[in-house]
């Protein structure tokens, strides 16, 4: 994790001093895709078998694909010459989380039984950013082994509300008692 925040640090601080960090985040989102799409992008930045060249290339032509910033191109193409590479996930967390801290901003990340509308998910954040004070981003997932209710992640406190919990702990008394 080091090595990518040291190359997030660096992403950053030339995306802020050149104003591009809205570019940059451009960038991101298009990894973020490759990252969750494609199992050869994933292969190709992990595998030892690639050699510097091969990734140096491969590398080199995403880049100009995914019309990423010269920033974030030079970066990617320094990492292929290290062989570093394989912290790129890393790397996209980090400088998601620097980029977030320099808006006022954090993620909240939502489990729930089933998709939150528009409304609730709006209601949540201001509900959120009231107690935090920052403003909140909702990344809202679905799993419907919760039975019912919420469960927030927002940095190291977790509040779970969901039925499941409810079930476990009743689970956990009855359990005590008998």
């Amino acid at each position: 994790m080091a090595i990518a925040s040291r190359y997030a640090t660096a992403v950053f601080d030339l995306a802020k001093e050149s104003k591009k960090v809205k570019a940059v985040e451009g960038d991101l989102d298009a990894l973020e895709s490759a990252l969750n799409d494609s199992p050869d992008f994933n292969d190709l930045i992990a595998s030892p078998m690639y050699s510097r060249a091969d990734q140096s290339g491969s590398i080199a032509a995403i880049s100009k694909k995914m019309k990423l910033t010269p920033t974030m191109s030079n970066t990617l193409a320094l990492m292929a010459e290290k062989r570093r590479l394989f912290v790129l996930p890393q790397l996209v967390s980090a400088l998601r989380a620097a980029i977030a801290e320099d808006k006022g901003e954090v993620t909240a990340f939502v489990t729930s039984a089933k998709a939150l509308t528009k409304t609730q998910s709006d209601k949540l954040a201001k509900v959120l950013k009231g107690n935090i004070g920052k403003t909140v981003i909702i990344k809202a997932t679905v799993d419907k082994d919760i039975i019912g209710g919420l469960v927030v992640k927002v940095g190291s406190k977790m509040i779970d509300t969901s039925i499941r919990a409810k079930l476990n702990s009743l689970q956990n008394v009855m359990k005590e008692v008998g």
